[in-house]
């Protein structure tokens, strides 16, 4: 899996290459979409008015939102100051605020980023461009930074080690599956029923990317470091823990055939085993010495065939779901361009 988070310098070059040549389609006749940028933040005083002033002079046509999730600094009048539109989620988390902004919000294209300058804006022309020429429906930012200060070493390993168990487990190459930064089509964000709280939200997006296979894409962004006396609130362990459930619990939803089936593998294998080896005992000495251990390999093996009944039965139901959600996604129009 090639690694857009530590790029050499001819990567790095392709990257900001092809950001240009969207670039240069920019300007296309024809009505213009409404565009909403949507920023949440918690405690972003120290950035909030370099990233709304940034995405004002990228995007001069846009609405700038921003979402402020219990702040006990000073982002909100800073970001008002700046010219951005305030509203309030109460409940802590990224997930709360995206479900919140993307119920609120009313546009054709979201440009959703994070509130701490860390994120290119002068990137959201070409990627809008490419989500309206291709008839996408989401266009991920995969984040290239040679900065140790802005992407840190365990942020870029669990990145890697998470983004690849997401491509194995739902076949699709997304490089950054956890970045922020991503442009959205309005049909994405309406058919997007969001679950997650905290910052696991972005691999739910992805998945539901992948289940719903919308055409989506992804382009190289550069990544900085947080402006000055700014601090992230994101864990490594924490937090990358929270997304590993994310994946186990979208697994368990999306895909329980093989959820379930692996839990049946699991509890036959080593009850087969002592199992045989009590039936070799007994074909020798016509005698079960070990009732117990006879017991516990039934039972084992009981099981493992009710998860295999579970396997089928939530598969089917798994894909009456997909088909719901398909079907709302299809009722909204797609991106214009």
């Amino acid at each position: 899996m090639k690694d857009y988070a530590a790029p050499v310098a001819g990567d790095y070059a392709d990257g900001l290459d092809l950001l240009d040549a969207f670039a240069s389609r920019a300007r296309r006749a024809g009505p213009d979409p409404q565009i909403a940028v949507i920023l949440p933040c918690h405690n972003e005083a120290a950035a909030i008015a370099q990233t709304v002033h940034q995405f004002r002079a990228a995007l001069p046509q846009a609405r700038i939102y921003v979402y402020d999730n219990n702040s006990t600094d000073d982002t909100a009048r800073i970001a008002r100051d700046a010219g951005a539109i305030v509203r309030f989620e109460p409940r802590k988390g990224k997930g709360n605020v995206v479900r919140r902004m993307f119920a609120d919000v009313e546009a054709d294209i979201y440009v959703m980023a994070d509130g701490d300058a860390t994120y290119d804006a002068a990137s959201a022309p070409a990627m809008i461009t490419m989500l309206t020429d291709g008839k996408l429906d989401m266009v991920n930012g995969a984040r290239i930074s040679t900065d140790a200060a802005a992407y840190r070493a365990g942020h870029r390993f669990g990145n890697r080690l998470l983004s690849g168990l997401v491509q194995t487990l739902f076949a699709r190459d997304f490089n950054d599956m956890l970045s922020g930064y991503r442009v959205f089509s309005r049909r994405f964000v309406k058919s997007f029923p969001a679950l997650s709280q905290g910052f696991e939200i972005e691999t739910e997006l992805t998945v539901h990317s992948l289940q719903l296979r919308m055409p989506a894409g992804e382009v190289p962004t550069p990544y900085s470091a947080r402006p000055e006396n700014s601090n992230s609130k994101l864990s490594t362990y924490r937090d990358g823990w929270r997304i590993l459930r994310m994946i186990g619990l979208l697994v368990k939803e999306e895909k329980p055939l093989q959820f379930f089936a692996g839990l049946a593998g699991l509890m036959a294998l080593p009850s087969l085993a002592v199992f045989a080896s009590i039936f070799a005992e007994f074909m020798e000495t016509g005698l079960v010495a070990r009732f117990p251990s006879l017991f516990v390999s039934l039972t084992g093996i009981g099981l493992a065939a009710l998860s295999l009944v579970c396997a089928v039965i939530l598969e089917t139901v798994a894909r009456g779901r997909r088909e719901a959600r398909y079907m709302t996604y299809l009722q909204i129009p797609g991106p214009r361009g």
